[in-house]
């Protein structure tokens, strides 16, 4: 079976969001960050992707994709874009956002995030970022403004922002890579937010590729939750776009596209010439990452978790050396 029978299922993100389709593309996995593919190849899977009915991108600053993405919309100019940034003060998200409009040749920005939000105190060091966000929506450089986070807590107090309409929450069947409480928790969360009417769409739904040796169950778990209303999937193939947009559309999986996105593990590889610097560890959202003494008394190297890691390729950014790549 090669692309999706069906037309694919809209929905509407929050009470005052646009319709989106129910999944949206995650740029992730074909970003630079994680190596899967090539440029070109990236390329082609986005554009094989928008041809199927997904009509929202979902990337980052942090990805460093805005020019392939670029390339992927040229025939596709009604395709929605979320952006995030890490951006603490409203010049450096004013930056993020002028630097979002001109690589990805957009006058206006669809979505905005702040970027992994811990919690209400990390949303308060963030206020004029957030205040420059809400600007931005005013005057129409932006659409709509949210957060996206791993934390529980940040959900609960993202949903007070004024102005917000956005959630980008962690979430998947057994709660991988929440970083301060549960899985029952951060439901409880996203219901508080839903029901004030904020649009809810879940990331990291495979955990990371945890949880990818049954996608079936992975993806089921996430559209029985009524306060999600759609899901950004990391696709970075052709069968697994096949795969993922032909059973949620209900259609019969071939035993052979079913092998053909079989899970193959993948983990994080960190070179023996790591020097121990700690950026890594500082940039690890999950705390996956630690420092331990290689020579009694002398140097020390990176070591990973690998149940806490989520293969999310943010610690290859900040390698000086470059020690760290998923493989």
């Amino acid at each position: 079976m090669r692309g999706s029978e069906a037309t694919m299922k809209q929905v509407s993100l929050g009470w005052h969001g646009p319709m989106v389709s129910e999944v949206c593309f995650g740029s992730l996995a074909i970003s630079p960050l994680q190596g899967r593919v090539s440029f070109a190849e990236g390329v082609r899977v986005l554009r094989y992707a928008l041809e199927q009915g997904i009509d929202w991108i979902d990337t980052a600053e942090i990805y460093a994709n805005y020019s392939q993405i670029a390339q992927a919309l040229q025939y596709h100019p009604e395709v929605r874009m979320v952006s995030k940034s890490y951006s603490v003060t409203a010049e450096e998200m004013s930056e993020s956002i002028e630097r979002a409009r001109k690589e990805l040749n957009r006058d206006v920005i669809d979505f905005f995030l702040l970027h992994e939000q811990e919690s209400a105190l990390t949303l308060k060091g963030h206020q004029g970022a957030w205040e420059e966000l809400m600007k931005a929506k005013a005057d129409g450089r932006v659409k709509y403004i949210g957060i996206s986070t791993h934390a529980v807590d940040a959900v609960k107090a993202g949903a007070l922002l004024p102005g917000i309409d956005v959630i980008h929450p962690i979430v998947n069947r057994q709660g991988l890579g929440i970083i301060d409480g549960i899985l029952e928790e951060m439901l409880e969360a996203i219901r508080f937010a839903s029901e004030l009417g904020i649009g809810i769409y879940a990331m990291k739904i495979f955990g990371g590729g945890h949880l990818a040796t049954h996608p079936e169950e992975a993806l089921d778990f996430i559209t029985d939750i009524p306060w999600i209303q759609a899901m950004a999937l990391g696709m970075s193939s052709v069968e697994e776009i096949d795969f993922n947009l032909n059973y949620l559309a209900g259609q019969e999986i071939s035993e052979e596209l079913r092998r053909s996105v079989t899970y193959r593990e993948r983990k994080l590889y960190i070179a023996d010439w790591c020097q121990g610097c700690g950026r890594c560890c500082e940039a690890c959202p999950q705390s996956a990452l630690s420092l331990e003494e290689v020579v009694e008394g002398g140097m020390v190297q990176a070591t990973v978790e690998a149940g806490q890691c989520v293969l999310c390729g943010y610690c290859g950014r900040v390698c000086p050396h470059f020690c760290l790549k998923i493989v």
